[in-house]
């Protein structure tokens, strides 16, 4: 696994852009740690890598769901109406990610 730093942290932070305090970095650091130490207190068990992994642990059964009828599809202008910003024919969205 690749070693998570400081650097590392401030780069993901900077690219989902919002900025960590050196206090909320250290935080952060420090719950990485213990998450990082339980981590590897399940890997020590004996055994461990013979198990299948668990999807869910209880057999589901959705009855509450519609039938799925295909029907037409709106048309772009009768989806655009709402829309506060259209660009080039589509919904224009702020960007949120670099």
């Amino acid at each position: 696994m690749k070693e998570i730093t400081k650097e590392t942290l401030k780069i993901a932070a900077s690219k989902m852009m919002f900025e960590l305090s050196e206090k909320e970095c250290d935080e952060l650091m420090s719950e990485i740690d213990i998450i990082v130490s339980e981590m590897n207190l399940i890997s020590d068990i004996e055994g461990v890598d013979d198990q299948e992994p668990m999807v869910f642990p209880f057999d589901v059964t959705s009855t509450y769901l519609r039938e799925d009828i295909p029907t037409p599809p709106i048309d772009k202008k009768e989806a655009l109406k709402n829309s506060k910003d259209v660009v080039d024919g589509m919904i224009g969205l702020p960007r949120v990610i670099k």
